[in-house]
């Protein structure tokens, strides 16, 4: 069950590592063609504010790479507790503010991570 609990924390890491080089690197060109919604005159505009966004996916990454290296059993339940539940609460709001998709992208995964986390850690 760990196993598992590890290969979805590293999908959830590399889907956020994706959106980090979307929103900061190629928001102005295959930005616009994944957020086809998004108003084509307001990417340029917004570059900065999806270079933050991007940032922040980056750290959320970071803390899930990190969590599949540390070797205490505990604290790598709880560092991957805490950067999962991080992701789903983000999906859970995306999905309330923008677009219910975003749960579907970001938010199931995560779910997915911490029920096998807690399914490994306590099975």
């Amino acid at each position: 069950m760990i196993l598992a609990a590890k290969i979805v924390i590293a999908i959830v890491a590399f889907l956020h590592l994706y959106f980090l080089w979307l929103e900061m690197f190629a928001w102005t060109t295959t930005g616009k063609k994944v957020f086809r919604n998004f108003p084509k005159d307001l990417f340029e505009p917004t570059k900065s504010m999806a270079a933050n966004q991007g940032l922040y996916n980056g750290f959320l990454a970071a803390g899930l790479i990190w969590s599949l290296f540390i070797q205490d059993a505990t604290w790598q339940f709880n560092v991957a507790l805490f950067f999962l539940a991080c992701v789903l609460i983000a999906g859970l709001y995306g999905a309330i503010s923008v677009s219910k998709k975003i749960f579907m992208v970001q938010g199931i995964p995560a779910l997915m991570g911490i029920i096998l986390l807690f399914l490994s850690h306590y099975l």
